[in-house]
């Protein structure tokens, strides 16, 4: 890409895809075109900001959702005094904003333009100065540099029972549009999993007269946010460590120095998140792999918490009955007259209208059902990240291919999971967005040298001779519950 004209292609138009076009908009010095491509009409909703229910709320306060790194309470201001910046407000509206961010940065001018494509991407081949992006419809796009805003990917049902799979009453994705609302208004439902999505799908489902059952192999809840947030601290000094068990030990010391201060450790959780990535990636990849088996789940319920409104509501519906949590997993599942009998390890038998599949995202690149994604792997465009989970990627975002190349792609976000891990919050792919954005642009402006190829034995998860070592996430279902 040129300094003076050049085409990026920002492939996704949800949160990640918006905010990485407006930061491409506002720092670009001379001609350039972005192209927004997503076969959806509209941007900045995705999947995690399309749903219309008021009951599926932000997890992060207001305060902390401006789109604009400069301006924290730009959300804030946007929504006219409904909310404060202390506030957990309706997914559905954070996304109204987010398309009107775009929309204001578009509308201001400049030497920048935005063009939207709606069409699905089913394939990218890249150079070393361009790359080609092939559409579903048979068309393709040549642009100098491509991000891709991906997002993350429809839950795995890799963990459900083949004879479940097939039932008409399986609902594998519950944020598929029209997945909640096929789900007949009477009897009984189970939900697969513990998480965020499962709290939402039972605020969505609940109905007099009717028992919903929730199971993962643990049995845990989200934990809430505090009604009277504590004052923030600041990052430990973690410097050093390497290792789980001394990660561990000192994440240990810190929560529970916090927690004798003032009583609240969540105050302390969220001082780690900056702090995240260098851990993760200063861990051998054996620690990597006992901590999705053995500390993931722990991590996630407290670091990835609901609102306490929504505890709330959720409490209520479990001391009255209507929400029933199993720990344990699913033995069996037969059709009957009304819907599906299901029997859980706990002895439980459930007699059900439907069975959805809350278990969350799906992060294993190897086995995406996805064009583009299965596409960039078999071809060798991209390599998976450490132990399989999203792509590998450079410091600066830049996806690895499988011999080392440097090509003009990017990514940010989920698919950034295996360097990162913690990237999924609006936060940090806000962050993660402007970061991005300046790299695209300064890599248009420098020839690109023998000197900066990354060299293939460099992955982890690979021999020096480039052969894949073998880790048991590649084959197992993905942790969850």
């Amino acid at each position: 890409m040129s300094a003076a004209v050049g085409t990026v292609a920002v492939v996704g138009a949800g949160a990640a895809g918006a905010v990485t076009a407006v930061r491409l908009l506002e720092r670009a010095s001379g001609r350039l075109e972005v192209l927004l491509i997503d076969p959806v009409p509209g941007h900045g909703r995705g999947v995690a900001y399309a749903t219309a229910d008021p009951r599926h709320r932000l997890n992060t306060p207001a305060g902390q959702m401006s789109a604009s790194a400069d301006d924290p309470l730009d959300f804030v201001r946007w929504l006219g005094g409904q909310a404060g910046p202390g506030d957990y407000v309706p997914r559905a509206q954070f996304g109204a904003y987010l398309a009107d961010f775009l929309d204001r940065t578009v509308n201001r001018g400049g030497s920048a333009s935005l063009r939207r494509i709606h069409a699905r991407v089913v394939g990218l081949r890249a150079g070393r100065t361009g790359a080609s992006v092939r559409l579903a419809h048979g068309g393709a796009i040549e642009a100098d540099a491509v991000v891709l805003a991906i997002g993350s990917f429809p839950a795995s049902t890799m963990g459900i029972a083949e004879r479940l799979r097939e039932s008409a009453r399986f609902v594998a994705d519950p944020w598929a549009p029209g997945a909640v609302a096929a789900v007949r208004e009477t009897g009984d439902v189970l939900l697969v999993g513990t998480g965020l999505t499962m709290i939402d799908m039972a605020l969505s489902l609940e109905r007099p007269g009717r028992v919903v059952h929730a199971v993962s192999r643990h049995g845990l809840l989200p934990r809430a946010h505090s009604n009277t947030p504590a004052e923030p601290v600041d990052p430990p000094d973690f410097a050093g460590l390497v290792g789980l068990s001394s990660v561990r030990r000192a994440v240990l010391r810190h929560v529970g120095a916090r927690v004798r201060a003032d009583g609240d450790w969540r105050a302390a959780i969220d001082a780690l998140r900056p702090l995240v990535p260098t851990l993760w990636a200063g861990m051998p990849i054996a620690d990597r792999l006992r901590f999705l088996t053995q500390d993931r789940r722990l991590w996630d319920v407290h670091r990835h918490r609901m609102p306490a409104t929504t505890a709330a509501e959720v409490d209520a519906l479990r001391v009255s009955g209507r929400l029933v949590v199993h720990a344990g997993e699913i033995t069996d599942a037969a059709r009957v007259a009304d819907g599906l009998r299901v029997t859980l390890s706990d002895g439980a038998s459930l007699r059900v209208a439907a069975v959805v599949n809350c278990t969350g995202v799906h992060e294993y690149v190897g086995r995406v059902s996805d064009p583009l994604v299965d596409e960039l792997v078999a071809t060798g465009g991209a390599r998976p990240g450490p132990l399989g989970l999203g792509f590998d990627t450079a410091p600066d975002g830049r996806i690895l291919p499988a011999d080392g190349r440097r090509v003009p792609v990017w990514t940010l976000g989920s698919p950034r999971r295996g360097t990162l891990w913690e990237t999924t919050a609006f936060p940090e792919i806000r962050k993660q967005a402007r970061d991005i954005a300046a790299s695209v642009l300064a890599a248009g402006q420098q020839p690109i040298t023998d000197s900066e190829e990354f060299e293939p034995w460099r992955h982890p998860d690979r021999t020096r001779d480039g052969r894949r070592r073998q880790h048991p996430l590649w084959t197992a279902g993905s942790p969850s519950g």
